[in-house]
C-alpha cells in the first residue's frame, strides 16, 4: 500500500469516529446476548456495520474477523444474519417497521433459518412464482420452522424437475453400451489367457471393441 493510499485510509477511518459508530458497536455487543430473544435486533446492527465497513475503523480487515473475534459469532452465522436481514429489508420491509416489532413478541417473528431457506430458494430456477409465494406464506404468515420449509422446498424441486425423454433414453443407451464393453473386455481377457480363440477372431474383437468404445467419447 502506497503512502497516499495509507493516508486516504486513515482519513476515511477518522471520519468513522463518531457517536453513531460507537453506539452501533455497543449495541452489537449487547445484541449478541439477546440473540435468542430476537435475531432481528442483532442483524439490523450488524447489517449497518457491514454496509458502512465500520469494522475497519475498529482495526479489522474483514467483517467476519470483527464478528468472530469481538462478538464470538462464526463467519457462516454472521453472513447469514447480514444477508437474511438484507433480504427481509428488500422483500418484506413491513416486518422491520417499528409498528410491527412493537406489536409482536420477539418469539413471534419469522425464524432466521426459515427466512434464509426462502432467500436461497429464490435462486432455484426450477421453482415457479407460485412455489415461492407458497414458501413465503409458510415463513411469514404461518411461522413455519426451517425444517418444515426446507422439506417442502425439497418436494417442490423434485416435482418441478423435468426429465427429458430423449436425454433419459440416451443415458440408458450409454449404460447398456458400457455393460456390453465390460463383457467384451472380460471375454478378451479369458480368451487371451486360455488361448481359446484364433488370432483373426481376436483381431476382429479388438476392432469391434475400439469402435464401440469410440461411441462413448
Amino acid at each position: 500500500m502506497s503512502v497516499i493510499d495509507q493516508e486516504e485510509r486513515i482519513s476515511k477511518l477518522k471520519k468513522m469516529d463518531n457517536p453513531t459508530s460507537k453506539e452501533l458497536r455497543v449495541r452489537a455487543a449487547g445484541g449478541t446476548k439477546d440473540f435468542k430473544a430476537s435475531w432481528v435486533a442483532l442483524a439490523q446492527v450488524l447489517h449497518s456495520i457491514w454496509q458502512d465497513k465500520l469494522y475497519e475503523y475498529w482495526g479489522y480487515e474483514k467483517f467476519e474477523q470483527y464478528a468472530e473475534r469481538e462478538l464470538g459469532i462464526k463467519k457462516p452465522m454472521a453472513l447469514k444474519l447480514v444477508k437474511t436481514y438484507q433480504f427481509v429489508e428488500q422483500q418484506e420491509p413491513a416486518y422491520l417497521k417499528s409498528e410491527y416489532m412493537e406489536a409482536h413478541e420477539p418469539s413471534a417473528l419469522p425464524e432466521l433459518d426459515a427466512i434464509n431457506v426462502l432467500r436461497l430458494a429464490r435462486n432455484r430456477k426450477e421453482l415457479t412464482k407460485q412455489d415461492l409465494s407458497e414458501l413465503r406464506k409458510q415463513v411469514f404468515d404461518k411461522g413455519c420452522n426451517a425444517a418444515l420449509v426446507r422439506k417442502d422446498l425439497t418436494s417442490m424441486i423434485k416435482e418441478r424437475k423435468q426429465v427429458d425423454p430423449a436425454e433419459e433414453r440416451e443415458l440408458r443407451n450409454i449404460a447398456s453400451l458400457r455393460r456390453f464393453l465390460n463383457a467384451i473386455r472380460s471375454f478378451k481377457k479369458d480368451a487371451e489367457t486360455l488361448k481359446m480363440v484364433k488370432a483373426d477372431v481376436m483381431k476382429k474383437t479388438d476392432e469391434l471393441f475400439r469402435e464401440l468404445e469410440s461411441q462413448l467419447d
